[in-house]
């Protein structure tokens, strides 16, 4: 099994872009950052692009002048990859402290404790 690449937040801003969008090209993909964030500058996208290409996070092709972005990496995998380094970096790999964790600091509504009891009746 092949190990998903961690990505950067700067990185996950790009990639969320792309994975709602792919194929896309690069101007496609600085307007849309731009136009979310105006402090995006084109050089800073295209110098991420090329990182998450080196990464094998994105692949290209040319067409015409434009480059066209896709991902190679499933949305989920990277969610599941960045949920086991942060579970594991920060609760040692345990579920059980960080669900405390959150539940002990009125992080979660009724409505999602409801959500989770229900979750966790379903995977008995």
């Amino acid at each position: 099994m092949k190990k998903t690449p961690r990505i950067s937040e700067t990185e996950w801003e790009i990639m969320k872009v792309v994975w709602a969008k792919a194929p896309c090209s690069a101007g496609e993909l600085i307007a849309h950052l731009h136009q979310t964030d105006p402090t995006w500058h084109p050089r800073t996208v295209k110098a991420f692009l090329n990182r998450l290409v080196k990464k094998k996070v994105l692949g290209f092709s040319k067409e015409g002048r434009a480059y066209v972005y896709r991902p190679l990496v499933r949305q989920e995998e990277c969610v599941d990859a960045a949920s086991d380094s942060f579970l594991e970096r920060v609760f040692g790999g345990s579920l059980k402290p960080m669900l405390a964790h959150f539940v002990e600091r009125d992080k979660l509504s009724a409505d999602e404790i409801r959500e989770l009891r229900r979750l966790l009746r379903d995977a008995e």
